[in-house]
């Protein structure tokens, strides 16, 4: 994904539960020279230090390497495993694998890498085998463990390199899913992210049949009405749930929810008005009303926040000034924020204040204030730091790119080697196409923290998609992805960076399965310029009219249409409120 990490943006949490390692990527593999008086501590160090440098393809094998000197040891041979899945050797991750299965007893933890080898490999009947021992909890001998459906879940995830194969074999699971509503819940998410609508259905009909007065239950069926496109159904679905959801504010936050999803924002509004009101409610109600862009009805929650606030505290302050900011009634918004006393609400309303300011174009006010923050001995440093990120910012609202370039200058005199002014920076530089400049502020976050993944993510990418600097892309991108495998931005990352170097049909395996986990316009539009360059253009045009629906402004869209010079139909008029 483009050099902004999930931290800044949006990110489902199921799958990252155990063997996260399992879901990596792979890498070119070069040999590793064996150690000639096999003492397993020496090359197992060296497949550390590989990890930590990105290089996967060596990581795993020197492991393959340790665990072979390390006799008998299961532990090794379990991480060299793991390691070699990450970086989908599958020829060292087999070699491992027997090793650990001769060194331990058949645990669930080796049967899901066993099942993970076999998607990759396409042997289907060794998978199925695998995943519905899984499924019956078969671990060691004759023990039956609970939670063997977590396990499945994650093989599926982390070997699903094929759809249709991924596909198959869960519509072969679905008889074998213990009476645990949870795991009934979690195969039908993960048929929903493989966009198999048909084993959704079915899956969604059986879970209504074994626990039909489960309101959880309900609304995964109005999400998988409304993933099929059958909005009419879903809406009647969760009509059953609006009356029951008033007496339980999660739930009833859970039905706005999908009435926002299907982009109905003013009814996710209704839903929660008609239950208890309170600081999260009336937020909740002017964002989706925000997202209609109702700001009459907006307007109107503001005034019914007024009416129920005869001595705001500063929460409740805080919030009438973000809502009068929205409205647009600036001068009442500043008035709010300014009246904010104390507690840490006042330092967000001193700096909501400033942006009002510069609002009501009373820019030298603005940020002669943020001035005064940004010296103020009783805020804390993050305020006083986020002074300069917010002068920054409305400097480059104003086109004062010297004037942006001059605020971060300061802000870094102030607080040396900042990671978040540095990561700042380094995307004002990537903007402005001085990437040298990006990377030197990125390489300096990494010079105080050598295991930041943002800024691995962030530069990786930044030199896959903006140099030809691809191979240390990877190394950049690999570090990231060994601490955090289940991540959509850096498997999206990884993708772009195999696409690159002219891995295509690779790379479109790793973006889609990005695009599973998160809906993006990035990665769609990254996954659609893939399909246009392999030829499947009509496909190619569904994923660009994904991408242009979540952001029609998106960069990387923007660049992959002018690359491909593909045609799309016009969007829709919006209508006038």
């Amino acid at each position: 994904m483009p050099a902004f990490p999930l931290s800044i943006r949006r990110w489902p949490a199921l799958l990252g539960m155990c063997l996260t390692l399992l879901a990596g990527n792979a890498l070119a593999t070069k040999p590793v020279p064996a150690i000639p008086d096999a003492d397993p501590l020496q090359p197992a160090m060296a497949g550390e230090y590989a990890l930590q440098a990105g290089k996967l393809d060596e990581a795993a094998r020197w492991y393959l390497e340790a665990a072979r000197a390390a006799d008998g040891d299961a532990v090794l041979a379990d991480r060299a495993t793991r390691i070699a899945l990450l970086a989908k050797d599958d020829v060292s991750a087999a070699a491992a694998l027997k090793l650990w299965r001769a060194r331990a007893g058949r645990s669930l933890a080796m049967r899901s890498a066993e099942a993970t080898l076999a998607l990759r490999l396409k042997k289907e009947s060794l998978a199925r085998r695998e995943l519905q021992a899984l499924m019956r909890g078969e671990g060691d001998g004759k023990v039956v463990e609970k939670g063997g459906w977590r396990y499945a879940l994650v093989a599926l995830d982390a070997g699903s390199g094929d759809p249709t194969l991924t596909g198959r074999l869960l519509g072969q699971l679905i008889d074998s899913i213990p009476d645990q509503l949870e795991a009934w819940l979690a195969f039908g998410e993960f048929s929903q992210q493989l966009q198999r609508d048909d084993l959704a259905e079915k899956i969604v009909a059986r879970v209504i049949a074994k626990f039909p007065d489960q309101p959880a239950v309900t609304l995964l069926q109005a999400s998988q009405l409304r993933e099929a496109g059958k909005d009419d159904e879903a809406r009647k679905v969760l009509a059953g749930l609006t009356a029951a959801s008033a007496a339980s504010p999660e739930l009833m936050f859970a039905v706005a929810r999908q009435y926002s999803a299907m982009g109905d924002h003013t009814r996710a509004a209704e839903v929660i008005a008609a239950g208890p009101q309170d600081e999260r409610s009336y937020t909740l109600r002017a964002a989706y009303l925000a997202q209609a862009d109702d700001k009459a009805g907006v307007g109107k929650v503001y005034d019914e926040l007024k009416r129920d606030s005869a001595a705001p505290d500063p929460e409740r302050r805080l919030l009438l000034g973000q809502i009068a900011e929205f409205i647009e009634r600036y001068d009442e918004a500043l008035e709010w924020y300014t009246s904010v006393p104390g507690g840490p609400q006042r330092w967000q309303a001193r700096l909501r204040a400033a942006t009002v300011l510069h609002k009501l174009k009373r820019a030298d006010e603005a940020f002669a204030r943020l001035r005064g923050l940004q010296t103020d001995a009783d805020a804390d440093e993050d305020t006083r730091r986020d002074g300069y990120l917010l002068e920054a910012e409305l400097r480059k609202e104003d086109g004062n790119l010297d004037g942006e370039l001059d605020s971060y200058a300061r802000a870094l005199a102030a607080f040396p080697d900042d990671p978040q002014l540095l990561y700042a920076r380094a995307l004002m530089w990537e903007r402005r196409d001085e990437i040298p400049r990006a990377e030197a502020d990125f390489r300096k976050i990494l010079a105080i923290d050598a295991d930041d993944v943002n800024a691995l993510n962030a530069l990786g990418y930044t030199l896959a998609d903006r140099t030809d600097r691809y191979q240390e892309a990877l190394e950049l991108i690999s570090r990231a992805i060994a601490a955090q495998p289940d991540s959509a931005a850096i498997i999206d990352s990884y993708g772009w960076v195999l696409y690159r170097l002219g891995r295509n049909e690779e790379a479109l395996v790793e973006l889609r399965r990005a695009f599973t986990k998160q809906k993006d316009a990035e990665i769609a539009a990254h996954v659609a310029e893939v399909l246009w360059v392999l030829g499947r253009k009509d496909e190619a045009r569904k994923f660009f009219e994904e991408s242009r629906k979540i952001d029609p402004e998106s960069r990387s869209l923007l660049r992959a249409i002018e690359k491909t010079g593909v045609t799309l139909p016009p969007l829709p008029e919006k209508a006038d409120i």
